[in-house]
């Protein structure tokens, strides 16, 4: 195993290095999606029960058949990887940021009313800052389940460690599969843990004491 990982290692590196920035970057898009939507329906019961509804559904479509239903349309590559990545990403975001808005005491909001502050400026100064911390926790759960959802692409020839994962598993019972197997498992694992705790430290420094939950 330490002879597998010490040949290869410069390569796991790298691997490690795009699934990281693959998972680091369709977070980010997946929240700012993910939010606006939120902040669009809140408001409205209907569409909040829509949103919930499509957050819950779309957690049920295994991720291996959406990989594979995108490849007609955009073949190998990193598009499909991408567009699965940050499907999956969205969800758990989503459903935690409608929770966290329309969580917040009305009281709260029509006091900022009353002082003039308009919608849009209650929304960005006072309502996303308070619900922070709920969509934050939503952006962690997110983290750890599209970490091994990256790994998946590896199907469509998306960047990352799933490289590893796919050519042991094709191979299983021929040399070095194994290694190969418990290397992009374990480099998952890793990774899943480094970026977790990352989104700690953007909490501390984001979220004031008295709200942190």
């Amino acid at each position: 195993m330490f002879d597998f990982v010490g040949d290869r290692f410069n390569q796991i590196l790298f691997s490690s290095w795009q699934h990281f920035s693959l998972v680091a970057q369709c977070l980010l898009l997946a929240t700012v999606l993910a939010v606006v939507t939120a902040a669009l329906v809140y408001r409205s019961s209907t569409l909040t029960s829509v949103a919930n509804s499509v957050s819950a559904i779309g957690l049920t479509i295994p991720a291996f058949a959406l990989v594979g239903l995108l490849i007609a349309p955009f073949g190998f590559g990193v598009v499909p990887a991408v567009i699965v990545v940050v499907f999956f990403a969205v969800l758990p975001i989503l459903r935690n940021a409608v929770v966290g808005l329309t969580g917040i005491d009305r009281s709260v909001i029509e006091a900022a009313r009353g002082i003039g502050m308009g919608r849009f400026r209650t929304l960005t100064r006072i309502e996303l800052p308070m619900a922070w911390p709920v969509i934050l926790a939503g952006i962690r759960v997110s983290a750890q389940m599209v970490m091994g959802i990256a790994a998946i692409t590896a199907y469509v020839l998306g960047p990352g460690l799933g490289g590893f994962i796919f050519s042991g598993l094709s191979r299983l019972g021929g040399a070095n599969s194994f290694e190969s197997v418990v290397t992009g498992i374990v480099a998952v694992i890793i990774l899943a843990l480094v970026l977790d705790l990352l989104l700690v430290g953007l909490g501390r420094l984001t979220i004031p004491r008295g709200i942190r939950v």
